[in-house]
């Protein structure tokens, strides 16, 4: 690998990370709002978004962030939908 090729390492991925973890600690504190059950569905969704984004790591950089967004974006709807049509409160 060339210098100039080591050079240009994105810092896009490293943001979607840490976009991830702040959508992790969004959907562990969901507990607040939703039941049991609910909350390990959005963690086992938010593990499969955690391994795309690992494996977008590399091949599609710019695309990690847009992953973070997605988690944030579905936690807000699916706690929105819950509250709405299931009942969920706080």
């Amino acid at each position: 690998m060339t210098e100039a090729r080591l050079a240009k390492a994105s810092p896009w991925p490293f943001v979607g990370m840490a976009g991830m973890a702040c959508a992790f600690f969004l959907y562990a504190a969901s507990g607040l709002v939703a039941p049991w059950w609910a909350v390990v569905l959005l963690l086992v969704v938010w593990v499969g978004l955690l391994v795309v984004a690992c494996a977008w790591w590399t091949p599609h950089p710019r695309r990690v962030p847009a992953v973070a967004v997605f988690a944030v974006a579905l936690w807000f709807v699916v706690v929105t939908a819950g509250g709405a049509w299931l009942g969920w409160t706080a």
